[in-house]
């Protein structure tokens, strides 16, 4: 099995800045996508944003992000310890939410997907 544990959450003001890492362990498949996504109270979960593994341990995978959060976000990983980071800077309110990683992989078109427990990020002053 797979597990994933956050870290990294907790209280900001606006403008401010937190890191969340998330550490995957288990048997994990080699091509694969980690992010992260997030819910706030009364919506829908939606991605942040999430990077592909790429071809080796020193590539860096692609990224993709949504739009509310470019230009102040960056996601990384560290495939040699499947770890995901995700850099968060001049957060706003409006990022308030659950922060939950994801990881998954795609083999002959089913996808499989793993979920970390959640990390609560509250920007407020």
């Amino acid at each position: 099995q797979v597990q994933l544990v956050e870290s990294g959450g907790g209280l900001v003001q606006p403008g401010g800045s937190l890191r969340l890492s998330c550490a995957a362990s288990g048997s994990i498949f080699g091509v694969n996508t980690m992010g992260w996504y997030r819910q706030a109270p009364g919506k829908q979960r939606e991605l942040v944003a999430e990077i592909t593994s790429g071809r080796s341990t020193n590539y860096a995978g692609s990224t993709n992000y949504a739009d509310s959060v470019k230009g102040r976000f960056t996601i990384s990983r560290d495939n040699a310890k499947n770890t995901v980071y995700l850099q968060m800077n001049s957060l706003k309110p409006e990022d308030t939410a659950v922060y939950y990683c994801n990881l998954f992989w795609t083999i002959l078109s089913r996808r499989s997907d793993y979920w970390g427990q959640g990390t609560q990020v509250t920007v407020s002053s």
